[in-house]
Formats: C-alpha cells, structure tokens, sequence
C-alpha cells in the first residue's frame, strides 16, 4: 500500500502525484512527504527494494549525526551528547523504523524533528522572524511527513527551561510576576506552531477515519491499563531489548490490575523524583517529560490499529529517556575516582551489546516468513502473526497448511471472547474464505467471506470475494449486490467493476454493464482483461445504440500493443471488431491468427471458439447473431 501496490507512488514523481500526495491520504495517514519520498525512490531505483532501504539508512544516520550535533550546541557537552546520539543511532528498537520500508515516515519525520530543534536553538540565540520562520518550516515539514510530533511545541517548552534556559535568563531577580510573564511570553511564541499542530491533528481524524473505530471494543479503563504497561515496558526494552516483534497482540485478559497499579506507581514516583530535583539536575525532568509527552498521540488512549504497543512509536521519545538518564548518571558520578574510565567502558560495553542485538534483531527482517515465524515464537497468541504465515503459505500454494494458521488466528480471537469486534478476525476470515475456495470448497469459503462482511461491514476485499464465488455459482443477483458493496466502500476498484460489468450482462443489463468496463478501462489502462471486456461489448451486444464496433476495433488495438496482450481471447475481440464493421476478411484473418496462437498457449476452449466465429464469419454474420444474450 505504501509502494509496490500504489499506483501513484510507482509512476515517480509526476505532477499528478505531487498533487494527489498532498489532497488524498495515503494507506490512511496524510503525510504527503513521505508519499513524496516513496515516489522519488521509485523515480531513482523502481522496484529495487535496496534502494528504498538504502534511503531509509542514509535519513536514520543523517538524524543521528545531526541529533548530536544539536544536543552538543545546545547543552556545551560532547560525550553526553555523544552517547544519546549512538544510542538512537543503533538500538535494537530502532530496527523496525529503519529496516521497514513502509516507516519511512519515522526516519523522516525524524529528520525534520532534528532541524527543528537546531533551527529553534538558533532561534533562541538570535530572535528574528527570519530565524522563527525556518523553525516553523521544519515543524510544518515534520507534520507532512508523521502527524506523531504534533506534540514537540511542547519539547520546544522544555528545552526553554533546559538546557536553553530561557525561563531563568529573562528574569534577573526572582519575581515570581516577572517569571509568570516569561512564562506567558514562551508560551505565547508557540501559538503559531500549537496551531499547525491542531492542523495536523484534524488531518490525520479525517485520514483515520476507518481506523480510530477500531477502538470502539476497548473501553477506556483497558485502553487507560495498557497505556500505564506499555509506557514500562518501553522503559525496560531500553536496557532490555529481546523478544522485540512488528505486532505484540492486545490481550485484554491478561490486563492484570496490580500489575497496571505497579506501573501507574512506578510512574508517579518517577515524575515526582524528577520534580524534586527539577532545579538542581533540570535534565530529569525534561528527558522524562520529553518521552511521556511525545509517547502521548500513539500509546493507546485513542487506539489506532490492534497492537498493544510497537517498537516504531519509541524512535523519538525514547531520545529523552536516554537524555535523562545520561546526565543523571554524569552528575550522580562526578565524585568516583577514575570516572572517566569507568563511564567510558560502561558506555562502550552497552553500545557494543546494542549493536549486536540490533544485528541480530535485523536479520529477522530478511523475509516475511522469517519475521512472522520469529513474532509467533517470541509472543503467545499471536493472531496478526498466525494470519500472516498463513497468507505467505496461501501464495505458496500449502493451502491445508494455510488454512490450519486461519483457523488458529479465528480460535485466538473467539477464545478472548472478542470475536465479533476484532478487525483482525475478520481479515482471518476471508483469508480463510480464500484458501477454502483454492481448494474447491466453495460454499463453505462463501460462509467465511459472509463473517468477515458482518464482522466488518467496511470490509471491501470480503465484499469482492463473495461477489466472485457468487458469480461462479451463477447467483448473479447475489453477485450484483456483493461487488455494488465493495464499489461503495472502494469506488475505483477496477476488477471490481470489471466483474460487476460481467454480473450485469448476464442479466441483459447491457447499459449499466458498458459504464463499469468503462470505468475499469479507465482505472486501469494497462489491464488487458480491462480493455478486454469494453472491447468484446462494444463489438457484440445485441443492443444497437450501444454497439460500437469502430470503437472496439480502437479500444481493442491500443490493449493489443500492452505487455502480454497476445492472447487467443484479445484476437478474438478483434475478430468480433472487424466484423461488426463487415470486414469479415480481416475478422477471419485475426480469428485464425487467435487459433494459432490459442494453440500454442494450449488454450483448448479459444479454439474451438474461434473455429465456430470463423464458420460464422465466412457465411457474412457477424458475432452478435449468435449472441442475442451475453
């Protein structure tokens, strides 16, 4: 959805998808940045993922260098600001941002995040609008590439008290009056930026719009109880990062009270110790401050997606953790003898460990069967992962295999008393609706393709299955009716119109089938079956006012010069063209020239087609006298 599958991003940088970049979302998110950055990889190496992944390295180091850079400048500390900068260089949570192709919105984002704390450390220093400006301009970039730093005004804020000191450097004496109008001030300077927040945040509503419903079954207590664990658990993966997967599943039934109490204490404690000592070591504050706050738009009270927490949501907050903690350890060392050499050593050896983990984790992002193999083992009751072995054994063709991982991704979610609710059970239930019809066992393929429809009544890839199995079966009305509901819920699906398209004709439905393949032709011009199916109508329905065969002789020449048009049924159409006009020497022509190649693609039924059309072509009768219905 990100690449390969969008059509947008994969023609490169065009006009047409500059502008769609910025006036559609994208696999629903409006962050047309990264869209951008996803067309110019396609525009520099196509297809070839290395290209792609090679972008994704050079932003991730790029933000590195730079986070180093601007900690040094602003804080006067190289070794501290050192360390931050090669702990977010390659911590094993990093892996899923930067090896992910389709997170290139973290590395990005990232980037504009980084510059824009340099560009506000300038701004702080020299206080002009052209300074303010580029400040704005980096946030605003940040936001169109991840909605996620919606919170960073509120860094900016606590940068202001440390290390930029600006709450304490307007006020020479201590009035608490002149504080309070420091205060307002700050505040005041950030209006503009807490406004394109609110911005992005609209944006994003409007983009997620089918995915916020998710959290409809997760009442807020549960939501309020993984939020309080999943903040801990993001704390003990910095020191402890093992175990690490793409989706950890939300299992409400393992919420254990005393464990959220634990964490909600935990919590406490540490912002109060941090409060007690905000004027002496003002770093604590900030760095915790900095992680909760940014941690705010994506852990959970407004549920996006299914997963309890993910490894990509740590990839800026974690930075100010890492910024507390090594300040504080600086400070809390400063009377050891021998300091230097023990920090330097402790540092080396855990960065070193880090890396190692971070390869080792890495190496699990080879290959899809190799990353949802290592989620299922490192996780218990894991649907998305049994789900996803499953799918990778469909394309595979192991479809007893298959359906054994779809069946076990259904039990995980019945056996959480959740099933009518998830999402993910419903993907499990189509996808096993597609296994089950592989193997011939249609209606009970078209039984699991009507849960997931009722489970998730937005569910346009459940809607177009049933259509299909339907359409098979020969129940055309029931077909007519499944693949209208898919086109409502994805409107330019062109295979959806094109069997809408056939569903109709077989009802005598000529009009409204010509306006589908219309709109398939249109949707997707090098599809020959697209062309295919306007062509084949325009030159052999038994309606006058809609037959057409000068347009159909046009329509079917332009599919012939595509990729692998050559086919029996395309010389076929253009057959059934040349006679609609009455040119049956050139139809007889190209239906024998359809039989030879027919043969050679062993497509026994074309022939015997073809044989018939040229019987019938050589009496002077066009197709169509054969064809009163389709």
């Amino acid at each position: 959805a990100y690449v390969y599958q969008n059509p947008e991003v994969k023609a490169g940088l065009t006009g047409h998808g500059i502008w769609w970049a910025f006036s559609h979302p994208h696999a629903r998110n409006w962050h047309p940045l990264t869209t951008l950055s996803h067309m110019l990889d396609c525009e520099l190496f196509g297809l070839n993922a290395g290209g792609h992944h090679l972008t994704n390295v050079i932003l991730h180091a790029s933000t590195a260098v730079l986070l180093f850079c601007v900690l040094r400048r602003m804080t006067k500390t190289l070794w501290q600001s050192a360390f931050v900068a090669a702990v977010f260089a390659i911590h094993p949570l990093r892996v899923e941002s930067v090896a992910w192709v389709a997170e290139r919105k973290d590395v990005l984002s990232g980037l504009f995040f980084v510059l824009t704390l340099g560009a506000y450390s300038r701004y702080a220093r020299v206080l002009t609008v052209r300074s303010y400006a580029l400040v704005v301009v980096a946030f605003a970039a940040g936001l169109m590439s991840k909605p996620m730093l919606v919170t960073l005004p509120i860094i900016l804020l606590l940068l202001d008290w440390w290390p930029l000191r600006r709450f304490q450097a307007s006020a020479s004496t201590p009035d608490p009056k002149h504080s309070l109008a420091t205060a307002k001030r700050l505040l005041l300077e950030k209006c503009p930026l807490f406004f394109l927040s609110a911005l992005s945040c609209l944006a994003t509503v409007a983009a997620q719009s089918g995915s916020v419903g998710a959290l409809e079954p997760f009442p807020l207590l549960w939501r309020f109880e993984n939020a309080m664990i999943s903040v801990v658990v993001y704390l003990v993966q910095i020191v402890w990062p093992v175990g690490l997967t793409p989706f950890y599943p939300f299992d409400i039934a393992n919420l254990s009270p005393v464990e959220t109490l634990g964490c909600a204490l935990l919590l406490v404690g540490i912002t109060a110790g941090c409060l007690w000592l905000r004027h002496s070591q003002p770093w604590l504050l900030v760095g915790w401050t900095w992680y909760l706050v940014m941690l705010l738009p994506v852990i959970g009270i407004v549920q996006i997606g299914m997963q309890a927490h993910a490894d990509r949501y740590t990839y800026l907050p974690q930075v100010g953790v890492c910024v507390a903690a090594t300040w504080g350890i600086a400070e809390a060392t400063k009377a050891l003898p021998r300091r230097s050499a023990l920090l330097a050593t402790a540092a080396a050896a855990f960065l070193i460990a880090m890396g190692i983990l971070a390869w080792m984790q890495t190496r699990y992002w080879r290959d899809s069967w190799t990353l949802w193999t290592h989620a299922s083992a490192v996780t218990q009751n894991n649907e998305v992962a049994e789900n996803n072995l499953g799918t990778l054994l469909d394309a595979d063709g192991k479809y007893a295999a298959a359906i054994q991982h779809f069946q076990r991704a259904i039990a995980i979610q019945k056996q959480r008393g959740q099933a009518r609710y998830m999402l993910t059970i419903a993907l499990a239930e189509n996808n096993l609706g597609n296994a089950l019809a592989r193997t011939g066992e249609s209606d009970d393929a078209i039984a699991h393709y009507r849960v997931a429809t009722e489970l998730r009544p937005d569910y346009a890839d459940a809607f177009y299955n049933l259509g299909v199995l339907q359409q098979q079966q020969h129940h055309n009305t029931d077909a007519i009716s499944a693949f209208e509901k898919a086109l409502k819920l994805r409107p330019d699906d062109a295979a959806a119109h094109g069997r809408l398209g056939d569903a109709l004709r077989s009802k005598s439905d000529e009009r409204s089938a010509l306006r589908h393949y219309e709109r398939a032709a249109e949707l997707a011009p090098d599809a020959t079956w697209a062309q295919y199916s306007l062509a084949w109508l325009l030159a052999t329905s038994p309606d006058p006012s809609l037959r057409d065969g000068k347009r159909a002789l046009s329509v079917i020449r332009r599919a012939m010069q595509l990729p692998n048009a050559g086919s029996g049924a395309m010389f076929r159409a253009l057959a059934a063209a040349h006679a609609d006009l009455g040119d049956f020497s050139a139809a007889i022509s190209a239906a024998e020239q359809g039989m030879r190649t027919a043969v050679v693609q062993g497509d026994v039924e074309t022939v015997h087609q073809l044989q018939g059309d040229v019987e019938l072509y050589r009496s002077g009768f066009p197709l169509r006298e054969l064809m009163p219905t389709h």
